[in-house]
């Protein structure tokens, strides 16, 4: 399949890049092309060891390969398509500036990873916010690496130390933390789970939403009303598959109904499903198509879908590592060879491709919004736009000029004019972006206006799916991948620039790819928070973590 719009290519446009942090930490510009060299971590050392790695292309693929002097070579696949890898990297549009309050302001003299919380050198604010409210699961994942049964401790914060937390994040200039997610661990057992999706929504966060297993509001409606009227408006379901085999494996019980029940819970309830895979090579990626029309087929409830090819933060073979190595690339082939629905090429962009929205935004009300300025190889996606009737889905790059209109919106970004937010919320602004939205290729009864609108309730959630969704806006499903890191392909150029953080009990903020890999600073913060055995025997009756 082609799209109309045809296009890896970029028009030359100047990139506004900062040279320095708010806190004066200097900014490397993204290096484009191949070969290049970065800094990155031995997989071996403990502490991890920082060593250069160089990134180069092979048959086709791009890999990493680094040396250690103490453990010697590493390789690893990083995109399994160079054109793609390309593509992605010319659609950033600059660096953020980071944080005018960083926890750890040290100027240039803070090493990256090491100086986490987040640090000057951190080019982005928090886009996306975990919370993790227990290391206890219902569950015993094999792929998962936050639990407790594998821990041996307990980390459960209380109602005080999850409030210094969001804190934290209400905390941040010159953009403040707007969206959280609770994780774990299982956030929904946390005895206190609906108190604190309460307490968030009257600290002012705009978003709420649970990493979850779901078994527990499948489980219960009752559950899943309370949830929902403390204002919780999201779950980030679990869902690897579609059949009871693929759960086996990388859950250990077969869960596929209960995921379904959890779907239909919560459109009872009135809350909305992004479907979670963990992709591991070998073992579901052959359902990626199926997944993708499960999420069609329930899109008045599933609102998009976030892919996550597993990590390996443990040490791993290298024959393993190249059997399971599942990357971005390999991914969107998939989608598009299962479902026939995409253009490998031309369909697929980095979530960073959004920031001149963000800027417009801004630009119109005079404030600072979320923006999504990860590095470009973190991740990748697009927008569906999906018939409510014919359940028929259509890319928004299918019907929109999506490369030419991410250019004016930048450039409309940077207009200083009078009365720019008149003019933008008048809607004449806005109407400037009609030549590039193509009636006779859009999915039936999406208007330009309709489609307006949509962008709309895309960054207003009163106006989206949370609020006025099937009157004012058209149903979109986003369906993305993020891949985070492991030591084998650890880029620390990606850490500087993530938006998706954790927050902690010691009040820093934490890059995923620190909390969670390289430095791993998630052992170092729950064994700091964990609970002693007997409280935990006073808490819960019992000393065993298992479920």
């Amino acid at each position: 399949m082609s799209t109309p719009f045809a296009s890896t290519k970029r028009p030359d446009l100047k990139i506004l890049q900062p040279e320095k942090t708010l806190t004066g930490g200097p900014i490397k510009q993204l290096q484009k092309g191949l070969p290049k060299t970065t800094e990155s971590l031995c997989p071996e050392c403990v502490p991890t060891k920082r060593i250069p790695a160089r990134i180069f292309e092979e048959n086709g693929r791009v890999m990493m390969e680094k040396t250690c002097p103490e453990h010697g070579d590493f390789k690893d696949c990083v995109y399994a398509d160079v054109a793609l890898y390309l593509k992605m990297e010319e659609w950033e549009f600059g660096d953020n500036s980071g944080l005018s309050n960083p926890a750890v302001n040290t100027g240039a003299d803070t090493v990256c990873p090491d100086d986490c919380g987040l640090c000057s050198l951190h080019t982005s604010h928090s886009a996306l916010a975990n919370v993790d409210l227990t290391n206890r699961c219902n569950l015993t994942c094999p792929v998962c690496f936050a639990n407790a049964n594998a821990a041996g401790y307990l980390y459960e914060p209380s109602m005080e130390q999850v409030r210094t937390m969001l804190t934290s994040l209400r905390d941040e200039r010159p953009v403040d933390g707007r969206v959280v997610q609770f994780s774990g661990g299982e956030p929904t057992i946390h005895p206190k789970f609906i108190e604190i999706v309460a307490m968030a929504k009257e600290m002012g966060f705009t978003h709420l939403q649970a990493a979850t297993n779901g078994i527990m509001i499948g489980s219960s409606l009752e559950f899943a009303q309370k949830c929902k009227e403390a204002g919780l408006a999201t779950l980030y379901l679990q869902f690897d598959g579609v059949t009871d085999e693929v759960y086996m494996k990388t859950r250990g019980e077969a869960l596929f109904a209960k995921k379904m029940q959890c779907v239909e819970n919560c459109r009872k309830a009135g809350m909305k499903v992004v479907f979670v895979p963990t992709i591991v090579k070998g073992i579901n990626d052959h359902q990626i198509g199926d997944i993708l029309r499960v999420a069609i087929d329930n899109v008045d409830t599933v609102s998009g879908i976030s892919f996550q090819p597993v990590a390996f933060t443990g040490r791993i073979a290298r024959k393993e590592l190249e059997s399971k190595r599942f990357t971005l690339t390999d991914m969107a082939r998939a989608l598009s060879e299962q479902t026939g629905m995409f253009d490998l090429y031309n369909d697929w962009f980095p979530l960073s491709a959004v920031v001149p929205f963000s800027r417009l935004i801004a630009a119109v009300e005079k404030r600072g919004v979320p923006t999504i300025s990860a590095h470009p190889h973190c991740s990748l996606g697009t927008y569906m736009f999906v018939d409510e009737n014919s359940r028929k889905a259509v890319p928004v790059t299918q019907f929109v000029d999506v490369p030419a209109m991410l250019q004016d919106v930048e450039m409309l970004s940077r207009k200083k004019f009078t009365g720019l937010a008149k003019y933008y919320n008048g809607a004449k602004g806005w109407m400037e972006l009609k030549k590039h939205f193509k009636a006779e290729l859009a999915p039936p009864g999406l208007t330009f206006e309709k489609f307006l609108n949509t962008i709309q309730g895309m960054t207003n959630k009163k106006l989206g799916r949370d609020g006025m969704d099937g009157t004012f806006t058209y149903r979109t499903l986003l369906v993305a991948g993020m891949h985070f890191q492991d030591s084998y392909n650890y880029d620390i150029e990606r850490v500087k620039r993530c938006v998706i953080h954790y927050a902690a009990p010691d009040g820093k903020l934490y890059p995923f790819c620190t909390y969670n890999s390289g430095p791993t600073y998630r052992e170092k913060i729950e064994k700091q928070f964990s609970i002693p055995f007997e409280a935990q025997l006073e808490r819960f009756g019992f000393v065993e973590i298992t479920k």
